[in-house]
């Protein structure tokens, strides 16, 4: 199981929009998913339309009369997607804990004896550094720093790094974490200028996916609903199953399955990989002279934006050449962020948000398709 916090100091940088969509997403792709409301204004809460007579506060809190545990708070969202619900009497919660002793771990606490089926648990963390907040990330492994193209969102973005690293100094809680660009807006120069040194300050901390600026997610909000079932075809809702498989391609094999292959066993199958033939190779173009930048992803690569997916230009036309094993491939390109199918290539098949991938069959004995 994973349990990510998703911080951020500063308002607006979309935040509680990426703990309830990215949720959603994951539950689309088969994962069991809990999302905790750790601020006290709620908007997760709300944002989903979810009702509770009892909050997270009644679960983290010792003097209240109203105990009780956490399972008691869950409720369903969609499918595999519950969450726990807050509310602003949580707002009293810094001040209870604030004389206590080892007040920064009890959500962790919690957590620790939580008996669940659950893949994933996110928290949304409060738009500050408090207690919530640390509390959050000392129960977490990892941590979603959602960040705006902006100067004033990179300077939260800092002083949030700056608090996990004293976690892990005084408390020695290693997190990792990991930068997503938010509110990104296409049409600006600027937000190009902002993103470009975010990758050079971040490029190994940094997500592959972009989440655009769009409509459809405030309208979803409003309407108490995640964006997948608002509209599963706008922007918005590709971007975050985008993310989603981003951070399922991270997930780890349990250790105990490691130990399950005998080692001879192992290295007599990475011999025979190493002697296998090589896979046939396809090479993909684009003409894209002005972009900045162009990545083909498909199900070759599990639609991952990165290093591994980054095409080479030349002169105008982007190129990049994967071998394949035989078999039926959907692929697109994403040129400065925007995803685009193969004008090249007229094999064509729809995808699951109403939009066309490209489609490439490889065959035994083919090489160098187009």
């Amino acid at each position: 199981m994973r349990i990510i916090a998703i911080a951020n100091q500063k308002g607006g940088c979309g935040k509680t929009t990426t703990a309830i969509n990215l949720a959603a997403a994951l539950s689309e792709n088969g994962r069991r998913v809990l999302l905790i409301d750790l601020d006290p204004q709620a908007h997760a809460t709300l944002g989903l339309n979810i009702k509770s007579e009892f909050n997270i506060y009644n679960v983290l809190s010792k003097i209240t009369n109203k105990k009780v545990r956490i399972n008691d708070i869950i409720r369903n969202v969609s499918g595999t997607f519950d969450l726990a619900a807050s509310g602003i009497i949580l707002s009293t919660l810094e001040q209870e804990l604030a004389g206590e002793i080892s007040r920064e771990s009890r959500l962790w606490e919690t957590l620790k004896n939580f008996k669940h089926g659950y893949d994933y648990i996110l928290i949304d963390c409060p738009p500050n550094l408090g207690i919530l907040t640390v509390n959050a990330i000392c129960a977490a492994n990892e941590v979603i720093v959602p960040v705006e193209a902006s100067r004033f969102s990179l300077e939260g973005l800092n002083q949030l790094l700056d608090i996990i690293g004293l976690i892990r100094e005084r408390l020695s809680h290693n997190v990792d974490y990991r930068v997503l660009v938010t509110n990104f807006d296409s049409r600006l120069r600027h937000s190009f200028k902002i993103l470009d040194y975010i990758r050079s300050a971040f490029q190994y901390k940094l997500f592959g996916t972009i989440i655009h600026v769009n409509v459809k997610l405030k309208e979803a909000q409003s309407q108490g609903e995640h964006v997948l079932n608002y509209d599963k075809y706008c922007r918005g809702a590709k971007d975050y199953f985008s993310l989603s498989r981003e951070i399922i391609v991270q997930e780890k094999t349990p250790a105990k399955e490691e130990t399950i292959m005998p080692v001879i066993e192992k290295r007599i199958k990475e011999a025979i990989k190493r002697e296998l033939p090589k896979l046939n190779e396809s090479t993909f173009s684009i003409s894209a002279p002005k972009a900045k930048e162009v990545h083909l992803v498909g199900d070759f690569n599990n639609w991952k934006l990165g290093k591994e997916s980054f095409m080479q230009p030349d002169n105008g036309i982007w190129k990049k050449r994967v071998s394949l094993d035989p078999g039926k491939y959907h692929y697109r390109f994403v040129i400065d962020g925007e995803w685009t199918d193969d004008p090249n290539n007229p094999q064509k098949a729809t995808n699951p948000f109403g939009q066309m991938n490209s489609l490439i069959e490889i065959k035994k004995n083919d090489a160098d398709n187009n």
